[in-house]
């Protein structure tokens, strides 16, 4: 049991896909609407799968671009802006990498505001 939470932790799922906005029978708003909710299903589905141990949730990589060749490094919210932006600009066709990975929460560095500021907001 041990053996296999080890192998599942290392194993990372990964989907590569060059998607195009050309249907024979579908308008293309339709086809870009059915890409981004593809997605929306594959990243639903890989957040729901069970974690390792001492794993808080899982994080994306991904990767957009014309082709593979020329992909760029994006964060997973942008990805239906990058869909909605390549149909804008008529691409034909795009390359989208989603991997993966299990990551664990670091927590956010708390500012100190002076106190001088405080009082001032306080008063108004």
């Amino acid at each position: 049991m041990r053996i296999i939470s080890c192998i599942d932790s290392i194993i990372q799922a990964t989907m590569k896909k060059t998607f195009s906005f050309s249907h024979p029978k579908k308008q293309r708003p339709r086809v870009a609407d059915a890409i981004k909710y593809e997605l929306k299903k594959y990243i639903k589905r890989e957040r729901n799968k069970k974690l390792p141990e001492d794993v808080d949730f899982w994080d994306f990589d991904c990767r957009f671009g014309a082709t593979e060749a020329s992909c760029s490094v994006i964060h997973v919210s942008e990805i239906n802006k990058v869909i909605s932006e390549a149909d804008a600009e008529g691409l034909d066709e795009f390359f989208l990498e989603v991997l993966s990975k299990p990551a664990k929460r670091t927590k956010k560095p708390v500012e100190e505001k002076p106190e001088e500021d405080q009082e001032e907001n306080f008063l108004d």
